[in-house]
Order: structure tokens, then sequence, then C-alpha cells
């Protein structure tokens, strides 16, 4: 009886683990933390101005970005909230983005720069709006050693899957929100 509840704990002490692992902020990728700087109106795990979100406008941050690999042919922005109750939520997806690029937001999208279809169902971004609690909001931002041939609106599973390869460094922003 002791070993039947040994086992049924080992393997829900596993299911959690794997779930954790999926439902983490990381990426799925071995982006190399670098030089490469992503900065906004609020500091990395600073609260989020409630302008930013579904409280205020709901229009984007505006980003700034500094060293840029030399290397690099493109920048891919991914917005995303690993607290969400139904598990990791994209909130922004913004793709070719060109290296000469020092700040850009949703409002003002650089030249040649491409967006996907978040979370919310459609392409642009779509700020925090947690349900409950305080949630975390990661913006990762992807040096790559190459443009993307991708049509506007793919989604996160595809952006990923054609990234994973092209990664030279990456730069993480993280902000958090909750509603009052």
């Amino acid at each position: 009886m002791k070993i039947r509840f040994l086992i049924i704990g080992f393997i829900f002490v596993l299911l959690l683990i794997i779930g954790l692992r999926f439902n983490k902020s990381e990426d799925f990728a071995n982006g190399k933390e670098g030089n490469m700087k992503l900065t906004s109106v609020f500091k990395n795990g600073e609260r989020i101005p409630a302008e930013y979100t579904c409280d205020g406008d709901d229009i984007c941050p505006e980003f700034y970005v500094t060293d840029v690999p030399k290397t690099a042919k493109s920048l891919v922005m991914i917005a995303d909230d690993p607290d969400a109750p139904v598990g990791l939520f994209v909130h922004w997806l913004l793709y070719n983005i060109p290296t000469s690029t020092d700040k850009f937001s949703a409002q003002d999208l650089p030249n040649g720069a491409v967006e996907g279809t978040t979370d919310f169902g459609r392409i642009g971004y779509g700020g925090p709006c947690p349900p409950n609690g305080t949630h975390r909001y990661f913006f990762k931002l992807y040096a790559l050693d190459k443009t993307l041939d991708l049509p506007s609106g793919v989604t996160k599973r595809k952006l990923e899957e054609e990234i994973r390869e092209h990664i030279i460094e990456k730069a993480e922003l993280m902000g958090v929100y909750s509603r009052h």
C-alpha cells in the first residue's frame, strides 16, 4: 500500500515539474545574454504604468534598444505573461525589426517590422489585464542572424520555430501589473 502511494506521489511530483517547465517564462531558445539592452518607461521588475494596460489607454509602451550585435540581421520581440490562469499568454509578437532600430512601440512600428497574432486572437499589442493578482510580463528581444520570411499574423509557436536556430543574443525586460 505504501509503495502505491509513493508511486502516485512520485508521478504527481513529476507531472508538476513537467507542467512548471512548460509554463516558465524562460524561452525555448538558448539566447545568449550579452551586451544588448532593452529598456522602457518602467525599469526591470517594476510596475507597468496603468496607461499601458486595459485599465488605461491599452497602448504599447515605447521600447529602447542599445548594443545590438553587429552580426544581427533582424530583431524579434515576444511579450507574454506566464502567470495567466490559462498558462503562458501572448501579448505581442513583432518580428523583422531592423537592427538599426533604437526605439519602437506598436503605435510607431519600425519600417519592415511585422506583427503576429496574440492570444487575444488579433494582430497587434494587447496590454496587461490580469483577472486577479499580480502578474509578470516578460518582454524578450532577440537578435537574429537572418530576416524572417513570414507573413503578418503568425502565432508564437510558428515564430519560435523560425527563430530557434538563428538567435545570436537575447535581452529581457520584466514588468509587473495588478488591477485595483
